[in-house]
């Protein structure tokens, strides 16, 4: 799978440290996965949550992080649509942003 943008990932782990390893983890794994549908990545992450719109929503370090993530199946393409902490997560429409 591609990944735009993983600048939006080392933004983040720049202000949050401790949340590196495990997004580089997170994208290491993404980027050399197959995803055809969503019960793939159910396959892999049986934490993640399957949202309408192709949505994704994956639990980062012990789900004290969230990402949201929109995938193109068809072409293999992940856009990366929002990373933050739980309470920012609970702020957001994770179907919309």
């Amino acid at each position: 799978m591609r990944i735009l943008s993983r600048s939006t990932l080392r933004n983040f782990w720049e202000s949050h440290p401790d949340v590196e390893e495990a997004l580089k983890a997170w994208y290491y794994e993404a980027t050399h996965a197959t995803w055809q549908s969503p019960a793939d990545i159910k396959i892999a992450h049986r934490n993640a949550s399957i949202l309408r719109g192709d949505r994704v929503v994956f639990n980062i370090k012990g789900n004290k992080y969230r990402l949201i993530v929109s995938i193109r199946y068809d072409i293999g393409v992940i856009f990366i649509r929002f990373i933050g902490t739980h309470a920012e997560y609970d702020k957001v429409n994770a179907e919309t942003i």
